[in-house]
């Protein structure tokens, strides 16, 4: 093997992809990465902690991406226009890697361990999310009703966005998500209302 490994990184994660994608995500070995990407076993582990952790890999920049576009969303937005601009600021890092996480969703999708994990992201986004907008002074309940509300349109969205008949970018599918939400919300008050 040479020394030298141009995206060591991007090639592992192709190979394990491809990998999981053929044979399954339990099926697959880090020897049988590391050497579909022409690459060691030591090398893998400088760059993943596990096998798993391929697929998670970008999880905590988007955490990062999710917190500084809510607490830099303009002092006068609602709690969940501060949300949706942390939603929208994930398009760009989304719509470049569309078949990568095409591809990615489908493994989750058939591996229940791995749905595990994706839960615990999701629960992680809200969590950090809800502080920042309690850091900018949104109350409870709101902070948290208004983050948990954008990581469900989140996860709506991206399932939509993956799709194998999408053609819609990820931006314009938030907006449509948070647009639906609105209605669902308007509709419930109004259900409530006439119950009353």
């Amino acid at each position: 093997m040479s020394r030298w490994e141009p995206d060591a990184r991007g090639r592992l994660q192709q190979a394990a992809i491809e990998l999981y994608t053929e044979r399954g995500f339990e099926q697959t070995t880090v020897a049988e990465i590391a050497e579909r990407a022409g690459l060691t076993e030591r090398t893998f582990f400088r760059h993943f902690a596990d096998k798993r952790e391929v697929l998670f890999d970008r999880s905590n920049a988007l955490l990062e991406l999710f917190v500084e576009s809510t607490a830099n969303a303009p002092a006068d937005a609602s709690p969940i226009e501060a949300v949706t601009a942390a939603l929208l600021s994930a398009a760009d890092m989304f719509e470049s890697r569309r078949p990568w996480s095409t591809e990615r969703q489908k493994v989750i999708v058939a591996n229940p361990s791995l749905q595990e994990r994706e839960l615990i992201k999701m629960a992680g986004l809200g969590i950090a999310v809800a502080a920042t907008l309690r850091s900018r002074g949104v109350a409870e309940p709101h902070a948290s009703l208004a983050a948990e509300a954008g990581i469900a349109v989140f996860r709506v969205t991206f399932e939509r966005w993956v799709a194998d008949d999408n053609i819609l970018p990820f931006a314009e599918i938030v907006t449509d998500s948070m647009a639906a939400l609105k209605v669902v919300v308007v509709d419930a008050a109004a259900t409530t209302r006439q119950n009353a």
